[in-house]
């Protein structure tokens, strides 16, 4: 909503800056979007008067002798169409500047001296879309009364303050000057003065000449007044630029009447050549399936069952409450007007411009809601206006359809309830007092009052509704600021949210980066790492393909934040993401996916650089490997790592299923090179766990455990194994013997060579044994050492070298 300054002053009489008032309003509830003066840049711009006016020959341009108040006629040579003898211009005299802050400075054209500009309204700045149709392609002409030498700003109100309001949908009341009006009479403790039309009716009778009637429950009231031999022409100059500063065209005197009232009321109008009706009966009405109707645009509409039509003869004549026909349209011929104010249903009217994508004034405000009281107020100022400026005669009585409750609403509430509700300590006295303001009636007593809300506050309807009044008129900033009482349960993290930050607090520290990439992705991604892959939840309307299901592993996407990185040049590369992959029943009586807390990790690129003492050093499987080893030994779990080659997108030497009581709660290892390549990224190896499945495996306590005063013994062993064998399953036949002492097991040496048989290897451990409450002997861990030799010989059949 733009609101004039200017006119707004004429309603309320306030004396306040208006950068003053939009910070009032901006704290009282209707924020101000900016407020901006037309005139700001524009500089030596005066009226001119055209004495004479020659064409030169050959070429579009005039010759022109201008009066601008000098002593002199000013030569401009001007290339409009509409510039002749005898007119009102605006002249930009050298030294002047115009829009995006051209200076005007003093020239020749075709030889032909020229000592300034003659401009149009574009050449100021203004928007195409508001400048009157008969100027849009040349320059303004100004009003007879304006003085050659004079400023025009004045003339054409550019150095009024428009005011930009942000109207949210339960202060639709402000889409309206008098509705402002009422708003700032209410801040500042004024009252307000709209001015009266006398409306002289001739002994003809309305009801004479047409009927209008209602056949839907989506048309509250419709009423219309006839005015006859109207004289079509342009509006005077005050009214088009009050249009103009309000973002609205100017047509001609009886169009701009109508949006002259609907931003003064805020009530839509339209006006019906009524010549061109093809009888006198008009009807309200829902449209029929596929029925037609060329709107003032001209273009052909469609209609549904669920618009709204104005009909004549039984064809429509306009699109209720959002655009009227070109059929019945006002033009200079046009002698008698019909004139309509309705009411519509908001939801009817919403519907309807959406689909059609034909959003007008006169729809945003039936969506919102309009003012009961003044529907009919506002048709009789629009019959009184027209026969001021188009010289009417405003036939006598209105033709109405359907009824309006007009009396006001009225809310109960007590004083008590206001007070505990914003903290204060406001009397009875205090509460009237600002009703008052706002022009509310209250009735009864501290205990119970009655306040009746004018139509006009259509929002109102409930206590709550008056708390947040008196809130605002009494000011925001007076509300007394508390603290929370205490005595409310203390919070604390869930053990999944613990879990999240221990994890994320351990990957930070490793050196990861932590990511967040897009839960929906293409069919073939979302199974791609999956694990235990399921029936795939797709979205029914994706805007793309590449967003269309619902992940099942976040691996897929960290690959493409890879190939993202890699193709800008940054090839050192590790992180990791904690978020949710949806795994999808296949019991159909299941609707919504179950929702699982996953931890992915991806590294690629180069572990330290390569410098003048040390190699470069890639990642490999066993960097990845010891960013989970680390995890885990944090979170007290023992996972076992068994090779796998059933992930067909994984590497199928370099991957490892992780095993937690006996359950597989992930994988980690090395991208396929086939897939890498898909993706274009390098050797990358990557990393995902169940961490639903990790929280339940969780201790449920440490327990404290004291430093041991005993030392430790170490014994080395080397076994000769067959290749296939893997570390993981020669830890296990260790730990199978169930030795209490042993306190840990490290591979410190793998060796193949000439020495020993080509299918097999030999792994050298250090096993270390320790009591916590005793000195080991020799002969115990010699007993240790026999029950481990046996066991590995029993189950992997390892021979000590």
């Amino acid at each position: 909503m733009l609101v004039s300054y200017k006119w707004l002053k004429e309603l309320v009489d306030i004396n306040v800056t208006p950068a003053e008032l939009a910070e009032k309003m901006s704290t009282t509830g209707i924020e101000v979007e900016s407020v901006v003066t037309p005139a700001t840049g524009l500089s030596k711009l005066v009226v001119g008067h055209v004495v004479s006016c020659e064409d030169v020959p050959e070429t579009h341009l005039h010759l022109c002798q201008v009066d601008t108040g000098d002593e002199q006629l000013r030569q401009i040579v001007c290339g409009a169409p509409n510039v002749t003898a005898g007119i009102k211009v605006i002249v930009a005299v050298p030294g002047a500047r115009i829009a995006d802050n051209y200076k005007i400075k003093k020239g020749k054209i075709r030889g032909m001296e020229s000592l300034g500009m003659i401009c149009s309204l574009q050449e100021l700045g203004l928007p195409d879309a508001i400048i009157p149709k008969e100027f849009s392609d040349g320059i303004q002409i100004l009003p007879e009364e304006a003085v050659p030498g004079d400023a025009i700003f004045k003339y054409l109100d550019l150095d009024d303050d428009i005011i930009e309001l942000s109207i949210t949908p339960n202060r639709a009341d402000a889409l309206s000057m008098r509705g402002v009006a009422h708003e700032v009479a209410a801040i500042y403790g004024k009252s307000v003065t709209f001015p009266e039309k006398m409306l002289l009716e001739s002994d003809k009778a309305t009801s004479e000449v047409i009927d209008v009637a209602i056949v839907s429950d989506k048309v509250l009231a419709y009423a219309s007044r006839v005015v006859e031999n109207v004289t079509v022409k342009p509006s005077p100059q005050w009214l088009q630029n009050l249009l103009m500063n309000a973002g609205i065209r100017p047509i001609n005197n009886v169009v701009d009447v109508t949006n002259y009232v609907l931003l003064y009321f805020g009530q839509p109008m339209h006006a019906f050549d009524y010549d061109k009706f093809e009888n006198h009966h008009i009807l309200a009405r829902a449209a029929r399936q596929g029925e037609k109707l060329i709107t003032l645009d001209g273009e052909e509409r469609e209609l549904t069952v669920e618009d709204l039509v104005i009909t004549v003869a039984d064809k429509p004549v306009a699109l209720a409450g959002v655009m009227g026909g070109q059929s019945t349209e006002i033009d200079a011929s046009s002698k008698n007007v019909v004139l309509e104010a309705a009411v519509f249903d908001g939801k009817s009217i919403r519907k309807t411009s959406g689909r059609l994508n034909l959003r007008s004034e006169s729809s945003s405000r039936f969506e919102k809601g309009v003012n009961y009281a003044t529907v009919l107020e506002a048709l009789d100022f629009a019959a009184a206006m027209l026969q001021e400026l188009a010289g009417g005669q405003v036939l006598s009585g209105r033709v109405q359809a359907g009824q309006l409750p007009t009396e006001p609403v009225e809310v109960a509430t007590s004083l008590d309830y206001v007070n505990v509700r914003l903290g204060t300590d406001l009397t009875f006295a205090d509460i009237i007092t600002i009703f008052d303001k706002l022009g509310f009636e209250v009735t009864g007593n501290a205990a119970s009052f009655t306040v009746a809300i004018p139509r006009r506050r259509w929002d109102i309807t409930i206590q709550a509704d008056l708390v947040e009044e008196i809130a605002r008129i009494y000011g925001y900033d007076k509300l007394p600021t508390t603290l929370p009482k205490a005595g409310g349960t203390a919070a604390e993290l869930t053990p999944t949210q613990a879990l999240r930050r221990r994890v994320r607090g351990l990957a930070e520290g490793l050196g990861l980066t932590e990511i967040i990439s897009y839960a929906l992705t293409t069919p073939e991604k979302a199974l791609e790492f999956a694990v235990n892959p399921s029936n795939l939840t797709e979205l029914m309307w994706p805007m793309t393909v590449e967003r269309s299901v619902l992940r099942q592993n976040m691996i897929s996407g960290m690959l493409d934040t890879i190939a993202y990185n890699i193709a800008r040049k940054q090839t050192n590369l590790a992180l990791y993401e904690i978020g949710k992959v949806f795994e999808q029943e296949s019991n159909p009586k299941v609707i919504l996916p179950t929702e699982k807390d996953h931890f992915a990790l991806a590294i690629s690129g180069l572990v330290s650089q390569k410098d003048f003492q040390t190699q470069a050093q890639t990642v490999d499987f066993y960097h990845a490997k010891g960013i989970l080893d680390v995890l885990f030994d944090n979170l007290g779990v023992n996972v076992q790592y068994v090779p796998t080659k059933e992930l067909a997108s994984m590497h199928p030497g370099r991957t490892a299923l992780l095993i937690l009581d006996e359950k597989v709660i992930g994988f980690v290892g090395q991208v396929h090179p086939r897939t890498a390549k898909d993706y274009h990224i390098p050797e990358t190896y990557v990393a995902e766990l169940d961490m639903t499945m990790l929280e339940a495996a969780l201790p449920v306590s440490q327990t404290f455990m004291e430093i041991t005063k005993f030392p430790a013994m170490t014994r080395d062993i080397a076994l000769l194994v067959d290749l296939e064998i893997s570390h993981q399953a020669i830890v296990s036949a260790v730990e199978s013997v169930g030795v209490k002492s042993l306190t840990n097991i490290k591979l410190f040496d793998i060796y193949t060579g000439a020495t020993i048989q080509p299918d097999q290897k030999s792994m050298a451990y250090s096993l270390t044994f320790q009591n916590p409450n005793d000195n080991l002997t020799d002969e115990e861990v010699t007993k240790y050492m026999e029950k481990i030799t046996k066991a590995l010989k029993e189950q992997v059949d390892a021979e000590v070298r």
